[in-house]
């Protein structure tokens, strides 16, 4: 991984949920293209392992714990991680195995406190920085069920449909400090995260895709 001019270097990215699947594979990325990392989850051996691999690959990446569920936590991660030029929200968790009104409230808020929730404390820790800078990257990764039917996956399928209902707002919220908000909906990916039922795993997109 040669990073010498590469073109986000200068750069510090920020990647939730960045020590395994979608999020590992972001991490290792924008590493190849210069930027330092930052990523964060709720098991560091996890954020070890993905952090050498980039450091022995010539990058840079600072591993942190951070539940983003909790927004004092997500306070502490802004504080530790200083200036983050680009945020990934990508740390998520699904539920496809009951129908809603099987589905206990306990579950409904797990779920939407990780993929709906948890950006919104984000948004709100990181970019009054970037809002000073005038200046900054946020990419929200959905999913093709946010705009797709999922049966037996209502309530992940709804918080997918908020994020990007929440993305094309503070796009427009934030468009006037030049700070760009994007979603990305990826089909079935090859994950732990993805039910894999019924479907050829050879066929599925891998993390890196």
């Amino acid at each position: 991984m040669s990073v010498e001019g590469a073109p986000l270097q200068g750069k510090t990215a920020l990647v939730t949920g960045g020590n395994r699947g979608i999020g590992a594979a972001i991490a290792r990325k924008l590493a190849g293209l210069g930027a330092e990392l930052v990523i964060c989850g709720r098991r560091m051996p996890e954020l070890k392992e993905i952090a050498s691999d980039i450091e022995k690959s010539g990058g840079k990446c600072h591993p942190v714990i951070c539940d983003v569920t909790d927004l004092e936590s997500v306070e502490r991660l802004a504080e530790a991680a200083g200036r983050v030029d680009i945020l990934v929200n990508n740390a998520g968790i699904g539920s496809f195995d009951s129908k809603l009104h099987e589905l206990s409230p306990e579950e409904w808020d797990r779920v939407m406190n990780t993929n709906l929730r948890a950006v919104y404390y984000t948004i709100r820790a990181f970019a009054p920085k970037m809002i000073e800078r005038r200046s900054g990257e946020i990419i929200n990764i959905s999913s093709i069920a946010s705009k797709n039917a999922l049966p037996n996956g209502a309530v992940y399928a709804a918080s997918k449909w908020g994020l990007n209902g929440l993305t094309y707002s503070v796009a427009e919220e934030l468009r006037g400090y030049n700070i760009r908000v994007t979603v990305v909906c990826p089909g079935s990916v090859d994950t732990e995260l993805s039910p894999h039922e019924g479907k050829k795993k050879e066929r599925m997109l891998k993390p890196e895709d």
